[in-house]
């Protein structure tokens, strides 16, 4: 009973759904309203995008983007982990993915020690993106496109991990993922994922967490699953 609570404890602690819904919702309320300036206020709780570089079809794409990847480095990378290792096995996989994101950048300050958390989060994430990409595939409105977008365009991304997710989101979805980016005044020009989608609009910043929470759903199924047949063997 105890390992049952802590288990739950941690997965509490560690999977970052509900505010990952939370924050994405609150910008994509604010698009609706067409409240531009609040949206971009909120942008930050979310991404590390320059908000007054976007329109609010800008930030409606940088959230369905956010959206997708945190889906996997958040969520289902965190229940992988726990379903493999249990609550060692959570919190093991959290503290990779927080070290990564606090020195895990390619700028001349963090360059030389840097690298090496971020390799060791792309390893940790690798199964947990797959299992996002193959869940947003068979949960999302469009299976094929999902798939189609995700062969076609995942290996163009930066990141192998953010490749297939933000793929397989945007057939899904279909829309078009990816284009220039501007992150703390540097503009980034990256490959667009799934060029045969529409633009993203205010509207899909739901249907991203829409997405995403079936997404969880179903990967906590799984997960749930194989740790009970692991205990079992």
């Amino acid at each position: 009973m105890a390992s049952v609570a802590l288990t739950g404890a941690a997965t509490w602690a560690v999977v970052g759904g509900t505010s990952l819904a939370r924050e994405a919702q609150a910008v994509g309320r604010a698009l609706e309203a067409g409240d531009v300036e609040a949206a971009r206020a909120r942008l930050p709780h979310l991404c590390g995008r320059d908000p007054q570089a976007l329109d609010a079809d800008g930030i409606a794409r940088a959230v369905v983007e956010s959206v997708a990847e945190n889906t996997s480095d958040a969520v289902v990378g965190a229940l992988v982990w726990g379903a493999v290792g249990g609550v060692p096995g959570l919190l093991g996989f959290r503290a990779v993915n927080t070290l990564d994101a606090m020195v895990g950048h390619k700028s001349a300050r963090y360059r030389r020690y840097g690298w090496a958390s971020a390799r060791l989060d792309d390893l940790a994430g690798w199964p947990g993106a797959r299992l996002t990409a193959v869940l947003a595939a068979l949960a999302g409105p469009d299976p094929r496109g999902a798939v189609r977008a995700w062969r076609a365009d995942a290996a163009k991304h930066p990141s192998p991990n953010a490749g297939p997710v933000e793929a397989s989101f945007a057939g899904a979805l279909g829309v078009r993922l990816g284009g220039t980016l501007s992150y703390g005044g540097r503009v980034e020009h990256r490959p667009v994922l799934n060029t045969q989608g529409r633009a993203v609009d205010t509207h899909d910043v739901a249907r991203a967490v829409r997405l995403s929470r079936r997404v969880t759903w179903l990967a906590l199924g799984v997960c749930a699953g194989a740790r009970l047949l692991k205990r079992g063997q």
